[in-house]
């Protein structure tokens, strides 16, 4: 490992992935032979009857059938009815490795039993919710702070959409500045500030339909790994009164589709010292999937705030929080403030209900006393071996790697287009569909994951899994398109 404790045995040659990434996305993507495909898609007409049933009836009362991004599979999303393990249950009966975990949280494995029988003692005593205080609020702010020292003071939220929003407020309120720099490509949640550089570097405002110009007036990107241009940014911005922040995602934007240099983090935290501007950790994916003490602790670098998501109620509902420097977040109001100083605004009924909390805070517990993360990142290092050894056998263009127990595998490059492409639409249909594909037939293989492209694995996985996956793929790949 390169740090005990956590779960990545190297760190990932950034320069190496860029390259081959342009030479995936320079060339039309490799399909699945036609016969295969219809073999493929057969599937979910034959095996699949009840869960299309279920979305047609669905989509009479929701839009598009679904209520979730994650659930937009081609050809039709799955209707689930048990997950346990390392494995999914749809409607139908079929099961599937889930390499999808709740979309990163479930880092024991899904509904991991001694978590949920504590869990439903909880319930039974004060009911999911009370709308006062409860100790598990406390006992999850605590458990946080002793494997994350540098978040002082927690304060839970509904969801990681919800944690950036009050990042932002909270750093604006703090500094009495406005300017916001993001990297381009990194999600940070769909709020009307933060939907802009989205997926794909530098398309600005391209995903921001019925949001109004001013909402994203003073949000900032820069390009991946660019220490230069943020240096160029921030005393572009000081000139005008400085900025309020700088929010990274650690490992790169989008979970590290985009990896960064091992020092980049280290460059960021200097020059927002250097500009009195804070530093935002969006740990979302990273904190405890990849260690204990989240990125930050793996890169030992101090952000001043810390947002979180899913993993800090354990895949339970209300999956979000927002930690860090004691001063800063004294910054966040907890109700009407008589002082007349100034206090950023939150709110959230059902932020720190019981349920969760307790959730989060056995789930933290269990991971840490498990070692979880590294059994997870173990998996992932097979895994990713295994898929690579394949790539290479075949003679495939595909790339993969992972950092711990987050794989990225990609087939076509989506989030490396270009936007000052003329055929970026065409080429942006093409390679949606060649990855659409591409994640049916894993799927009708008995394979689930995140949108086709990342894998997560988790403490569950074992030597079967990983070989039933192999499989998976190989057969796949025997079935490529030349």
């Amino acid at each position: 490992m390169l740090k005990e404790g956590y779960s990545l045995s190297y760190w990932p040659d950034e320069k190496k992935i860029y390259a081959r990434m342009d030479h995936l996305v320079a060339r039309e993507p490799l399909r699945i032979k036609k016969k295969a495909m219809i073999e493929y898609l057969a599937y979910f007409d034959e095996k699949c009857q009840r869960s299309k049933a279920m979305i047609e009836e669905a989509r009479k009362c929701i839009p598009s059938g679904v209520q979730h991004n994650l659930a937009f599979n081609y050809p039709i999303p799955l209707a689930v009815a048990k997950a346990q393990g390392p494995y999914l249950y749809d409607v139908d009966g079929n099961r599937y490795v889930d390499y999808l975990q709740a979309g990163g949280p479930t880092l024991l494995g899904s509904n991991y039993l001694p978590i949920q029988e504590k869990v439903i003692e909880v319930i039974r005593d004060s009911g999911p919710v009370t709308g006062l205080f409860h100790e598990y609020e406390m006992k999850l702010a605590q458990i946080i702070k002793k494997n994350m020292p540098w978040v002082e003071l927690y304060r839970s939220l509904a969801s990681g959409t919800e944690a950036d929003m009050v990042a932002l407020r909270t750093a604006r309120c703090f500094t009495g500045h406005s300017k916001i720099i993001k990297v381009g490509g990194a999600y940070h949640g769909w709020s009307d500030q933060l939907v802009y550089g989205l997926h794909i570097p530098q398309t600005g405002r391209f995903e921001a339909h019925g949001i109004p110009a001013e909402c994203t007036a003073n949000t900032q990107e820069i390009l991946p790994n660019d220490v230069e241009g943020l240096r160029q940014l921030l005393i572009a911005n000081q000139k005008e009164g400085g900025t309020a922040a700088v929010i990274v995602e650690p490992f790169g934007p989008e979970s590290g589709t985009y990896p960064v240099a091992y020092d980049f983090n280290k460059q960021v935290r200097e020059l927002c010292d250097a500009f009195g501007a804070l530093l935002i950790f969006d740990e979302v994916v990273t904190a405890f999937r990849i260690g204990p003490g989240g990125a930050q602790g793996f890169f030992n670098i101090k952000p001043d705030l810390t947002v979180f998501g899913k993993i800090v109620s354990g895949g339970y509902p209300m999956a979000g929080g927002l930690g860090g420097r004691a001063d800063v977040m004294s910054c966040v109001a907890a109700g009407v403030n008589p002082s007349g100083k100034p206090r950023a605004y939150v709110g959230g009924t059902l932020s720190a209900n019981p349920m969760s909390c307790a959730a989060g805070y056995f789930a933290i517990e269990e991971i840490v006393k498990l070692d979880a993360a590294v059994k997870a990142g173990q998996n992932g290092d097979a895994l990713a071996n295994g898929l690579n050894w394949l790539i290479k056998k075949y003679d495939l263009p595909f790339v993969v790697w992972n950092t711990g127990s987050i794989i990225h595998f990609e087939v076509a490059g989506m989030m490396y287009m270009r936007f000052d492409d003329p055929d970026l639409a065409r080429k942006l249909a093409n390679n949606r569909h060649a990855v659409e594909e591409f994640g049916a037939a894993l799927t009708s293989s008995g394979v689930i994951t995140l949108a086709g492209s990342r894998i997560y694995t988790s403490m569950a996985d074992t030597d079967a899994t990983i070989q039933e996956t192999l499989d998976a793929f190989e057969h796949i790949f025997q079935n490529i398109e030349r």
